[in-house]
């Protein structure tokens, strides 16, 4: 249950009832501190200010209207007109025994089911992955994972670099390269961004080369078979080599969810004719533009949008404009997601402009940038090689392996040795996605390996010693989770905390959603570990004198944490360890 929601929906019923208009509401939060109750409602005080009443005197109004004995133990009016409230133990405890055998940890699926396109990663074909795609991948996917757990049907879409006028000297430089090795696919391009920074060398000191690259883009955008084929050959390895970072970091997108720019090559001369006949787009000295009123340039005049260059060629805006044209009209979507870094908002914001106007989206549909900011090094400045460097991803996942076995190695914990290599995966991966998504995404961080690998603080490893810390318990208990009987009774502060804490699971799911934030759950899974730690001190569980029923409430609320721990963790694309 969102039990957010039932307060909202409570509280602003008894608002209404105070005389306060049609369509108020009491915007309930949770509060951040026990001595302002579990819950506050801070939309007392503008309902007062259109009401033109004092907003204490119209709290008091609303809690005398409230219903109390149900979900709310008692409410409290603070400050200038918040109003506190305090949720009933009795009613706590026995919603959490009805969670006791739910898989769910109590988080519902949604009532309305949505098909939702999410727009993630997003590499260029023949270039390694970079650190650069490290933010889009994962939180995109932590987002889509979280969708799915609602029930939502989503469409990942890898919208790949996979079209262009590059694409000319690839197919020259891999058609030399076949000439001296034929088999050198099947060798593989073991290091792709050599293959690309080769290609642009020849191009840029060989004219004889660079004419037939140019000839090779012309045929490949005509449709040559035998360009078509060279083009497939790297499209087909760098997506091969991807797929190895996206299965190493346990990210659920895989080749079939790769959407090419190539995927909308053959819309894009209908969109610029229909862009034309609509009266939006315009010839300017040759090339086909359509001006914006709703964004300026310099002088104060609507920018102008270039969606067909002078020779023919279609840009990047073009694309985007028959990509979210496609989404709507093939793909069913309700909603779309784009996890794209923040340089690109005006862009985006372009090409929706010219989508809206053009009708091919209608307003009833969003389209979401769901900006990020960019990894920073210790220094401040964003994270490359000490030589100066891109970081690839592949070496940056190797140097966390290497790093979290170092780290379990020091814990000298008594491990098998293929319980060692599960650990060490999940703690370095782990570590890396965790240290990303718990930071706002909107937000610049700091990548810090010691941070990260810290088994104190808001990192995974601490998460997963949580989690590994409720296991040790029932296995000290010789008990297995579905032998647990009995009901769950909260008689000290601890437990009334906790319980309180798993109970906000399904609304902070539903934060995540709304907002496209995966930080959220990382705070909301930091705070719950807090709160079992502070409980497992002050509430014993398997000590000598402890009464049967008390230990098996504790037990119950245990496993409920360690289910919303994994739950949560899993969400993020986290894997937990039973020990470690």
């Amino acid at each position: 249950m969102n039990v957010l929601k039932v307060l909202e929906h409570q509280l602003t019923q008894a608002l209404i009832a105070a005389g306060a208009p049609e369509g108020s509401n009491a915007m309930v939060r949770t509060s951040a501190r026990a001595q302002f109750g579990d819950y506050q409602a801070n939309g007392i005080m503008p309902a007062a200010k259109k009401m033109g009443m004092n907003p204490r005197e119209l709290a008091q109004q609303v809690v005398d209207k409230l219903e109390l004995g149900g979900i709310i133990e008692k409410a409290e009016i603070a400050g200038p007109g918040f109003i506190n409230l305090f949720i009933n133990a009795g009613w706590l405890a026995g919603e959490l025994d009805g969670y006791s055998k739910d898989p769910r940890a109590g988080a519902s699926e949604s009532a309305e089911k949505q098909n939702i396109v999410v727009d993630y990663s997003a590499p260029n074909v023949a270039k390694e992955m970079h650190v650069g795609h490290l933010r889009s991948t994962i939180i995109g996917d932590a987002v889509v994972r979280t969708l799915e757990f609602l029930g939502h049907n989503v469409v990942r879409a890898n919208h790949i670099g996979d079209w262009g006028t590059q694409f000319g000297m690839l197919i020259a430089h891999l058609e030399e390269l076949q000439k001296e090795n034929p088999e050198i696919m099947s060798a593989e391009l073991a290091d792709l961004e050599e293959f690309y920074r080769e290609s642009k060398k020849h191009y840029d000191s060989n004219p004889e080369f660079a004419e037939r690259a140019r000839n090779y883009v012309v045929k490949l955008q005509r449709g040559d078979e035998w360009c078509l084929e060279m083009w497939q050959k790297l499209v087909d390895v760098t997506l091969e080599q991807n797929q190895r970072n996206y299965d190493r970091l346990n990210v659920t997108l895989t080749r079939e969810d790769a959407m090419g720019e190539s995927m909308y090559n053959d819309m894009l001369p209908g969109i610029i004719q229909d862009l034309e006949a609509k009266g939006l787009a315009v010839e300017d000295q040759g090339a086909k533009v359509v001006y914006l009123d709703e964004f300026k340039n310099k002088d104060g005049d609507p920018m102008g949008v270039i969606v067909q260059k002078k020779d023919g060629g279609f840009l990047y805006t073009t694309t985007d404009i028959a990509c979210a044209k496609y989404r709507y009209e093939t793909l069913n979507a309700n909603r779309v997601l784009y996890y794209i870094d923040a340089r690109q908002a005006q862009h985006l914001q372009q090409a929706w402009t010219i989508v809206r106007k053009a009708g091919y989206v209608p307003e009833s549909v969003p389209l979401e940038h769901h900006a990020f900011g960019v990894m920073l090094g210790k220094d401040g400045k964003p994270f490359k090689t000490r030589s100066g460097g891109v970081v690839k991803l592949s070496e940056l996942l190797d140097e966390a392996e290497e790093r979290a076995a170092r780290l379990i190695a020091q814990k000298g914990a008594d491990l098998t040795e293929e319980q060692k290599v599960e650990v060490i995966k999940a703690v370095a991966m782990g570590a890396v996605k965790y240290s990303d998504l718990s930071k706002n995404r909107t937000s610049d961080y700091i990548f810090d390996w010691d941070n990260m690998l810290s088994f104190e603080g808001n990192t995974a490893p601490y998460m997963m010693y949580a989690y590994t810390r409720i296991r040790s318990i029932f296995r000290k208990a010789g008990v297995n989770e579905s032998d647990l009987t009995g009901n769950i009774s909260l008689t000290e502060a601890e437990e009334r905390a906790l319980a309180l804490k798993v109970m906000q699971f399904s609304e902070t799911i539903d934060t995540v959603v709304r907002e496209g934030m995966p930080h959220f759950m990382c705070a909301y899974l930091y705070d719950l570990a807090g709160a079992f730690m502070k409980f497992y001190e002050a509430c014993p569980v398997n000590k000598a004198g402890v009464e049967e029923d008390v230990r098996n409430s504790r037990l119950l609320l245990c496993a409920l944490t360690a289910r919303a721990l994994k739950l949560g963790l899993g969400l993020l694309g986290i894997n937990t360890v039973e020990q470690m």
